[in-house]
């Protein structure tokens, strides 16, 4: 029985981004004079320059039409504040697509229950208010169904708590009623969270022609209750799709214990790069590159120890490498 993680897409309901209409369109950056398409890559921090490493090589080998611009993202203080470095900023923005290895900082607010309004009422009572907006919601909406449609999924659903929380989880439901109207060739469903948490550990497979969307609280925790089916965040790509930009991460961690050890296994920044490569539009290196990496993992000759083998990072990339030849 075979789940896609990335069939489940939790987008994030960010505050940075601000208009719904063009939400598909962030990558709009034309070749270079070689034909090549830059792409900002940020290693990150533990493990993530070796992993990173790994996704170069691979795509050196599979002849990826593209050039890798590499940029430092080591806060800086900047007028009393500190902050990502200009250069940085400035490289994602002309881009508009990055790859980014794991990172030891801590993460900008969103919105739904990650708005990070929080306050004491009186001592011993706190207050965390969920903020829930309507421009937010239909970004959200309508990338899902979107993004549904560009890789031939014939549903989506929305995932809510609308029972309960009937204002804020109310307006995502509605908004995302209202959007479905505008995909008469996709079908719509709305699912309480508790239940899809229920019935993806029961028969997962039933979820393999959905995109799923929902507030950001929901889909930290479903997603990592995905990853755990497959096998671990070690498999988990991600993408974060904005307006201006999107940026492709591996959600695990920085794993310092092992890192400068060649024990890291590359797969979740690598299946965050083939999302990168078809947001780009780049389909057929996407699919070549998934079809070396998957039938590497499903062979089961080469794995990493977090797989339950023994190979080395260098190991494991060099024998996908065969596979792309």
């Amino acid at each position: 029985m075979k789940f896609e993680i990335n069939n489940l897409i939790s987008i994030g309901l960010r505050s940075f981004a601000s208009s719904a209409s063009s939400i598909t369109e962030t990558f709009h950056a034309p070749p270079n004079a070689n034909g090549n398409y830059l792409v900002t890559l940020i290693p990150g921090d533990g493990i993530g320059p070796e992993i990173s490493e790994s996704v170069k090589r691979i795509y050196s080998a599979a002849e990826v039409p593209i050039e890798w611009e590499a940029v430092n993202v080591t806060p800086v203080i900047k007028k009393g504040k500190t902050v990502i470095p200009d250069e940085a900023l400035n490289s994602v923005k002309k881009n508009t697509v990055a790859l980014k290895g794991p990172l030891a900082t801590p993460i900008g607010k969103g919105h739904g229950e990650y708005s990070g309004i929080e306050h004491t009422v009186v001592d011993g009572v706190v207050q965390s208010i969920k903020l829930i907006t309507k421009d937010a919601s239909e970004r959200c909406a309508r990338y899902a169904f979107t993004y549904s449609k560009d890789i031939g999924r014939n549903r989506v659903t929305a995932i809510h708590k609308a029972n309960i929380m009937k204002l804020s989880d109310g307006l995502f439901l509605d908004v995302c009623q209202e959007v479905a109207k505008d995909f008469p060739d996709i079908k719509f469903e709305d699912m309480l969270l508790d239940r899809a948490c229920l019935h993806i550990v029961q028969d997962p497979a039933r979820f393999s022609d959905t995109v799923m969307v929902m507030p950001n609280l929901y889909g930290d925790i479903l997603s990592d209750m995905c990853a755990g089916l497959i096998g671990g965040l070690g498999l988990t790509p991600s993408g974060n799709i904005g307006k201006d930009a999107s940026i492709f991460e591996a959600v695990h961690g920085t794993a310092p214990d092992i890192a400068g050890k060649d024990l890291a296994n590359p797969t979740a920044l690598l299946l965050s790069s083939i999302m990168m490569l078809r947001h780009m539009r780049l389909y057929t290196y996407a699919d070549r590159i998934e079809t070396a990496v998957l039938s590497t993992i499903a062979e089961g000759k080469c794995l990493t120890r977090d797989l339950g083998g023994s190979a080395t990072n260098t190991e494991f990339t060099n024998h996908i490498i065969t596979k792309l030849k």
